[in-house]
């Protein structure tokens, strides 16, 4: 599935006993037994130590919890990992905390422009982001760009504007408040034509660390013209896997079938934008937001939606586009319709086309995107940061349609595939909270079971990238050693003498093989994460012994 080389694992035997093993094949597993990077055998500790004395490498788990390793749908690598080497905005709680934030960054960084991200105007007190003549003081000279939390509108300073003199003219262009659009683009190129190769892969490097530590062994890059780069892209795929976690790449553009082959990708999908985003006030809506006179922005029409879908059916590719408002919806469920009409809906349910983020969608929508196999790649945490009556989402869109939005149980109903993830860096990685959030929906009815989430999260990333041979994403005989290991010391266990789990005053949180997800409650952590029998992340907590050559121990 990668789009990389990716050394095999090491040969050899590896036991673990002493753990709880979240298995289909065995509820019970306390062991499971690891063979050149395939799961070989799984059961109780005993008879693992007879079956497997001679193993190249035991691992006392502790009473550790094993799972399938978590897969991250949709993040962009380089983005991230420049909000954990460079300027963090998202802890701001005031437009003075920003202006603060960037002065201080730009005195210590040293660098020819200052990426920042993160900040978020409805969190503060001010209720508006700085303007650009506040950006300039504070820059004191500095190129600088800003993202908004949703990446889809930044601030910039005037420094930066003089290197990207065509965004002045372009669609979405303020004279003195934030950009978006097209004009947000040219912006953030002359940002992203300034990072320098070693600052790339520090941050790369980073952020791929960073989700390998958190149970992460593969994630899915979202790259395309408008938000990163060619360079960028095959730069992450040269460094990822061996130690890293996989990256399954993503292209969004239009007739580049050439382009995605010559670049590894393994669709022209993830973000190729049919809208924006709410907050920045650029999701394509059928009505006008409740806190503005602006419907959004649409930037495909249903022909060139069908276009697209036809086009990567018959080169046999995945397509796919970043989709939230409900006028975007409409016109990608309309393209879907036409293309249908070309090349069979057989043909086009088979390729199994993505959509991002889908966060305005209907029951009858929903249903006949289920009849086309679409996949969806939805992030739990945007309902848990934006989500309802007194959220962000409400504000700009009104407390009825802002409680209607991520419909995760609609979506799976209609048997469309989900697949979680963070959009990294516009929510944190961090995938027990993805779960808990796709649980604990903040609409009632709207959430999943914790078993759905759970493979949402894990077997749905997989899904998602094409690779559905009931076995990856699961810890069965024959799947491939992708795995982490959770010191999960509450874990639901069901009752010796019942099959009634133990459950809390919502019994949504409480499912027997799984951490608990109660609001509030402290989450998993990870003590090591292996793809494919490699180590990736390794706390050193667990007690491992190897087998000398003789092979005593």
């Amino acid at each position: 599935m990668t789009s990389s080389p990716t050394p095999p694992a090491a040969p050899g035997t590896t036991l673990l006993t002493g753990g709880r093993v979240h298995s289909p094949a065995d509820p019970h597993a306390t062991a499971i037994a690891v063979r050149d990077g395939v799961v070989v055998w799984l059961g109780q500790d005993s008879v693992g130590r007879t079956l497997y004395a001679d193993a190249d490498e035991t691992v006392d788990l502790g009473g550790a919890f094993v799972a399938p390793a978590f897969v991250d749908a949709h993040v962009h690598t380089t983005a991230a990992g420049l909000l954990r080497t460079g300027l963090d905005l998202t802890a701001c709680a005031s437009l003075r905390d920003c202006l603060d934030a960037i002065a201080a960054h730009v005195r210590a960084a040293g660098h020819a422009v200052a990426w920042g991200h993160g900040w978020d105007e409805t969190a503060w007190p001010e209720g508006r982001p700085p303007t650009r003549a506040e950006v300039d003081a504070a820059a004191d000279g500095a190129a600088v760009y800003l993202s908004r939390v949703d990446v889809h509108s930044a601030l910039v300073s005037t420094a930066l504007l003089d290197r990207a003199p065509a965004a002045r003219g372009a669609d979405g262009f303020s004279p003195d408040g934030p950009l978006t659009r097209d004009a947000h683009h040219r912006a953030r190129r002359a940002a992203q034509d300034a990072i320098t190769p070693g600052q790339r892969a520090a941050a790369q490097e980073a952020f791929l660390r960073h989700a390998a530590a958190s149970g992460v062994a593969a994630v899915h890059e979202c790259a395309g013209p408008d938000i990163s780069s060619a360079e960028d892209f095959t730069a992450l795929l040269a460094r990822a896997g061996g130690d890293l976690p996989e990256v399954v790449g993503y292209w969004g553009e239009r007739a580049a079938a050439d382009t995605a082959a010559a670049l590894g990708a393994r669709g022209l999908a993830g973000d190729l934008f049919v809208d924006g985003s709410l907050g920045s006030r650029t999701a394509a809506l059928c009505h006008p937001y409740a806190d503005s006179g602006t419907s959004g922005a649409l930037y495909l029409d249903a022909e060139q939606i069908a276009d697209h879908l036809v086009g990567c059916t018959e080169a046999g590719i995945q397509g796919g586009f970043h989709v939230i408002g409900d006028a975007a919806v409409a016109e990608v469920v309309e393209g879907f319709a036409r293309a249908e009409k070309i090349v069979g809906r057989p043909a086009l349910a088979g390729a199994r086309h993505r959509l991002e983020h889908l966060e305005m969608v209907t029951a009858e929508q929903a249903d006949r995107l289920g009849q086309w196999g679409v996949v969806a790649s939805v992030q739990p945490l945007f309902d848990a940061t934006w989500g309802g009556p007194d959220g962000m989402y409400a504000a700009r869109l009104g407390v009825e349609r802002g409680t209607a939005l991520n419909p995760f149980a609609r979506l799976a109903a209609a048997g469309v595939i989900l697949a979680l993830g963070s959009d990294a860096p516009v929510t944190r990685l961090d995938p027990w909270a993805a779960v808990r959030a796709a649980v604990h929906h903040r609409t009632e009815g709207f959430g999943l079971s914790p078993r759905a989430a759970f493979t949402a999260h894990t077997r749905g990333g997989w899904r998602a990238a094409g690779v559905d041979d009931g076995l990856t994403g699961t810890l069965v005989p024959g799947a491939p050693a992708t795995y982490a290991v959770w010191d999960a010391p509450d874990l639901v266990v069901a009752a010796p003498d019942s099959r009634v789990a133990r459950w809390s005053t919502d019994p949504r949180s409480r499912v027997p093989g799984l951490p608990p997800l109660d609001p509030g409650a402290d989450l998993p952590v990870c003590l090591r994460t292996v793809a494919g029998g490699r180590t990736l992340f390794d706390s050193t907590a667990l007690d491992t012994q190897k087998a000398s050559r003789d092979g005593t121990a």
